[in-house]
């Protein structure tokens, strides 16, 4: 008879699901099924996955390689691009290393750059990301989701059809919707998990390789949370509830996160990537143009590479609301300056509607915790 597992070993199982899967990958591999690395949210998974490959993704988030990127990058770069980079130069990541292509995009002048680089190593292919969430940018961006299908097409000798994409829409929206309705739980007052933990079936959710069997797990999770809490289980006190925006987090920007727990605060949403603005909104399925329905999705991601950036704050004014805020702090890596730039106006926006922010400017070593535990300590007191 198979023991239920406890909710800790379930969390710690998603914590490590990237680690778990580079087995799987391997086996994948060897039955020649095609691996394509990504870097960022406003790449069009359903592509790839109608192309019969693989999505993954290989942004690190580790401070382990940087030293080794910094011989042939800037020290004052983001340390996201540095360790990224870092990880394909050393081959220690293995998703790099079984990624048949990686597709990048404009989104930076830094990661444009390092994907020069990363083009003398792998096969690389750059889409081009318009900065402005416009007709011509729609346009634009419609084009660059055909020509991704025709790079695959060609990349691994299949035909990319209209059926085969419509069904990955599909797949990839109850997709979103299974990893929506589980983080909604956080809008219960308290939660009925940490916001470590959340963020931990996030990610880890995004290294199952079989989707259907993702969407059941976090599915079951989350009938497993929610009947617990009705049932009486109250595993988190009720202290001060704080979203998380800016840069992209996890490894070791988690930092922030447990500073803020463990310093009497509640992290009960995430506006960035990995987080809310990853699945908030669905393709349109029935839409007759399906690249143009694809390409809007994307384009509409709010990210502090738009000008201007309405759409992010759209989503933070509605997440402010639903999760009753009482604090917003921004984590900002060093050296990314659209977020650096862009937090005057998110400070604006939130301070307008009466509630604390907090801008944490930071990178992926582990010098500055003690300054953090402080800071976090301080803020959370205040409110």
């Amino acid at each position: 008879m198979e023991l239920i597992k406890t909710l800790p070993d379930i969390y710690e199982e998603f914590s490590e699901q990237r680690r778990n899967s580079f087995m799987a990958a391997f086996e994948m591999k060897e039955k020649n099924i095609p691996f394509v690395g990504t870097f960022c949210t406003y790449t069009p998974t359903e592509v790839i996955m109608a192309a019969g490959a693989v999505p993954v993704s290989l942004c690190s988030t580790s401070d382990e390689t940087i030293p080794d990127a910094e011989q042939d990058l800037p020290r004052n770069l983001c340390p996201l691009i540095k360790s990224s980079y870092g990880f394909a130069k050393t081959q220690k990541c293995p998703y790099f290393y079984f990624a048949d292509l990686i597709v990048g995009e404009t989104t930076c002048d830094g990661k444009k750059k390092m994907y020069e680089m990363l083009g003398a190593m792998k096969d690389v292919y750059t889409m081009e990301l318009p900065n402005r969430q416009s007709l011509m940018g729609r346009k634009l961006w419609r084009e660059e989701v055909v020509a991704l299908k025709e790079k695959l097409e060609e990349k691994f000798g299949v035909e990319i059809t209209e059926e085969k994409l419509r069904e990955q829409v599909k797949l990839m929206n109850k997709n979103r919707l299974s990893l929506r309705r589980f983080y909604e739980l956080m809008k219960l007052d308290p939660p009925p998990m940490a916001g470590f933990n959340l963020f931990s079936v996030l990610y880890g959710s995004n290294f199952k390789f079989n989707r259907w069997e993702a969407i059941k797990e976090v599915d079951a999770l989350t009938d497993r949370l929610l009947k617990e809490y009705e049932e009486g289980a109250r595993p988190i006190s009720k202290k001060p509830r704080i979203l998380v925006t800016g840069c992209p987090i996890g490894g070791g920007a988690m930092k922030v996160v447990k500073a803020i727990e463990d310093n009497g605060a509640n992290v009960v949403c995430y506006e960035n990537c990995g987080g809310a603005k990853s699945v908030d909104e669905l393709i349109n399925e029935d839409a007759e143009d399906i690249y143009q329905a694809i390409a809007d999705r994307y384009l509409n991601i709010g990210c502090s590479v738009m000008t201007p950036d309405n759409n992010r704050l759209n989503l933070m004014g509605r997440l402010l609301e639903e999760y009753k805020i009482d604090a917003v702090v921004e984590v900002v890596l060093q050296a990314c300056h659209t977020y650096n730039v862009e937090s005057y106006s998110i400070k604006k926006f939130v301070t307008e509607r009466g509630i604390p922010y907090m801008a944490i400017e930071t990178d992926y070593s582990t010098s500055d915790i003690g300054q953090l535990n402080t800071r976090c300590a301080a803020f959370i007191e205040m409110l």
